[in-house]
């Protein structure tokens, strides 16, 4: 198994398929790379897939310092030095978007589009802000937690999808889900909102949403009408009901990331 070093911590990753640009897939907070599942297989039919796990996740090492998002950001770097790829489209899910954002503008040319999985790319609801802080709470955090899962698996019958969000999800702590909360909550402060951190680039980079949460119409609406003005920027919602739909439905997924990836 190839792994990378970041700021001296190992940082594990697979490497599979060929042909560039590469897919870098980036789990959220609290997840591991085994959130892509078989989409991943799916697009390394067609390209070549970097898929890591975080600093302190899945079967990368855990620093004894504490982290953030900045680190994120240099784990995903090591990554793509270490397997070499010269250029690559980061495929990242929720929150793991604010690290495909900064890679770009960081690597500019080498990252030339970007993948956005089932994010909240608008200003976030104040009640969504105040769960950030929640989790950082000792006495509430279990309990909001538990009320994200349910709202990520509302009306999801898949076993796979609720076998993730409960046994590995729910398999991290305070210490994790409070890191978390902290660096959401950071991001949208400073930012805003996705799209407006997108829409600062110089030079505009090719963006797409991929989403299955929420089902409202008016979601959707709202991007039709940002993708009017930003043509960099277009959405796409997949038939599933989770969270996760690469883990519901991973063929479609795996389908419009292929077709966005290759387009010109």
């Amino acid at each position: 198994m190839p792994e990378a070093k970041s700021s001296g911590v190992r940082i594990d990753y697979t490497d599979t398929g060929k042909k560039e640009p590469a897919l870098l897939l980036l789990p959220g907070w609290c997840a591991s790379r085994a959130a892509f599942g078989k989409m991943a297989q799916m697009c390394a039919m067609h390209r070549r897939v970097l898929a890591l796990d975080w600093r302190g996740h899945g079967a990368s090492e855990t620093p004894e310092k504490d982290f953030g998002s900045a680190d994120l950001v240099k784990d995903a770097i090591a990554v793509i030095e270490a397997s070499e790829a010269q250029q690559v489209v980061p495929v990242a899910l929720a929150h793991a978007g604010w690290v495909a954002i900064e890679l770009r503008r960081r690597l500019g040319a080498r990252i030339p589009k970007i993948i956005l999985l089932d994010w909240i790319i608008f200003d976030p609801p104040p009640q969504f802000m105040a769960a950030l802080g929640a989790l950082q709470d000792l006495q509430q955090w279990e309990h909001t937690r538990n009320r994200l899962f349910s709202t990520w698996l509302e009306g999801v019958s898949n076993p796979g999808v609720s076998q993730f969000v409960h046994h590995v999800m729910g398999g991290f702590g305070f210490s994790m889900w409070s890191r978390a909360g902290r660096e959401i909550s950071a991001a949208y402060t400073r930012h805003t909102n996705p799209l407006r951190a997108l829409e600062g680039f110089n030079t505009p980079v090719p963006v797409i949403h991929i989403y299955a949460q929420p089902v409202d119409a008016a979601y959707w609406d709202s991007q039709q009408f940002f993708a009017k003005s930003h043509p960099w920027f277009s959405a796409k919602r997949v038939n599933a009901l989770s969270h996760l739909p690469m883990l519901e439905a991973p063929e479609e997924v795996a389908e419009v990331i292929e077709s966005f990836v290759a387009s010109k």
